[in-house]
């Protein structure tokens, strides 16, 4: 909203502000973990072959890309608090659909519901990220993105529990979505309510993203390929190309969640030093040379490595493009939308794209193209500038404001 940035906040309630925005980033990426430790359970329940349930899980990034436009209107409607809480609740209610559905049809539409909220409370989330890393006048976006990692690694945990248990996963979802819902409502009580000025003409209940969104964008793209690539293929690579045990392959997996939350919730302090330019550019080499030791080992060990090297290279690039965003244009949630849109349809195509290139030549091709796309990030880092100096500015000003800071 362009007239947020007329509300006047104490430090205290933006500081308060921040770790309620943390929180409501954790409570997000639990419902996404909850949800795909239980994957295996939903398929047995709806009776789906593994190519109907690749289908079915494609319509969550499809509801999710038809509704991101919709959350900047829902915004400007009701004010961030009140379009979060409602949002944030419809997410995590949500994941009691999926376990419910008994067949192919209603498994799509379930998904299809599951990525529209999913969506729409991401947009939300990540518009009020932004505000708050623009009145602390530093970078915390990163550290929010970490927070919904560690989120979906406790959610991870959960489900990995009531797995082994041989729980329900109906009874396990209605648990969890209960709890994080619960926990949703209450931690919104504390993040900024922002509203539109009397004069702000309300954006388009359906938009197509703005052109600025198009580049930033397009840098999200090659980030979150390399991470769908990464999270959906590193087992199999271990497997198929250097004959690893299972154990030894899922735990590269791991290995590479843990590195990307690690890197996110210690990357602000790497952009607040170098900034979102130079920061990019750096870890495209990293997540370069991460790829090019994939493509070359010749142990498991060095492609463990590897996929560190490509996690801790990639894990600050997506919050680093929701903030440049947000930076963007008169309406930060229509941007933020935008790039939101395009990096899940990358992690949409990633896998399958992967698997395409896989079957045709070889996996070990299919990470040369991962590792290009890297370099990319190199290149075309210089798109992130956006309101560079603007956020030192912001910095700079907030340095001056009396009263206790974070």
């Amino acid at each position: 909203m362009s007239g947020a940035g007329d509300v006047v906040h104490t430090p205290a309630e933006v500081r308060r502000a921040r770790y309620a925005v943390a929180a409501v980033f954790t409570v997000h990426g639990a419902v996404t973990g909850s949800f795909a430790t239980r994957v295996p359970w939903i398929q047995d329940h709806a009776g789906v072959s593994t190519g109907q349930l690749g289908f079915a899980l494609a319509f969550a990034a499809f509801g999710a890309a038809c509704a991101m436009p919709l959350a900047g209107s829902i915004t400007h409607r009701f004010g961030s608090r009140a379009a979060l809480r409602a949002l944030l609740a419809l997410w995590t209610l949500s994941l009691i659909l999926p376990a419910l559905a008994p067949n192919l049809p209603l498994l799509c539409l379930a998904m299809f519901t599951y990525g529209a909220t999913a969506g729409m409370a991401d947009v939300a989330m990540n518009a009020l990220g932004v505000e708050v890393e623009r009145r602390l006048g530093r970078s915390i976006m990163s550290g929010l993105h970490g927070m919904w990692s560690a989120g979906a690694l406790i959610g991870s945990a959960g489900g990995t529990l009531a797995a082994h248990l041989g729980s329900d996963a109906r009874l396990h979802h209605a648990l969890a979505a209960a709890v994080l819902t619960v926990v949703g409502l209450v931690v919104c009580r504390w993040v900024l309510d922002l509203r539109p000025t009397e004069d702000e003409e309300p954006p388009p209940r359906f938009t197509l993203p703005p052109r600025s969104a198009l580049l930033i964008g397009a840098v999200g793209f090659c980030a979150v390929f390399a991470e769908g690539a990464s999270l959906d293929w590193s087992a199999v690579y271990l497997r198929d190309r250097l004959a690893s045990s299972a154990g030894v392959a899922a735990a590269c997996t791991t290995g590479f969640m843990l590195t990307m939350a690690v890197a996110r919730i210690a990357g602000d302090a790497v952009v607040n030093r170098f900034g979102p330019v130079r920061t990019v550019r750096a870890g495209g080499a990293l997540a370069a040379l991460g790829g090019l030791l994939i493509v070359l080992a010749g142990h498991p060990a060095v492609a463990i490595g590897g996929f560190g090297l490509m996690g801790l290279g990639i894990a600050a690039v997506v919050p680093l493009c929701f903030a440049a965003a947000g930076r963007s244009g008169p309406n930060p949630s229509q941007a933020i939308a935008g790039v939101a849109t395009i990096t899940y349809a990358s992690g949409l195509i990633a896998p399958s794209l992967i698997g395409g290139v896989a079957q045709a030549t070889s996996l070990t091709v299919s990470f040369g193209v991962v590792t290009v796309l890297a370099c990319g990030l190199v290149a075309f880092a210089g798109v992130l500038r956006t309101g560079e100096r603007t956020g030192a500015k912001v910095s700079a000003q907030a340095a001056s404001v009396p009263g206790p800071r974070s």
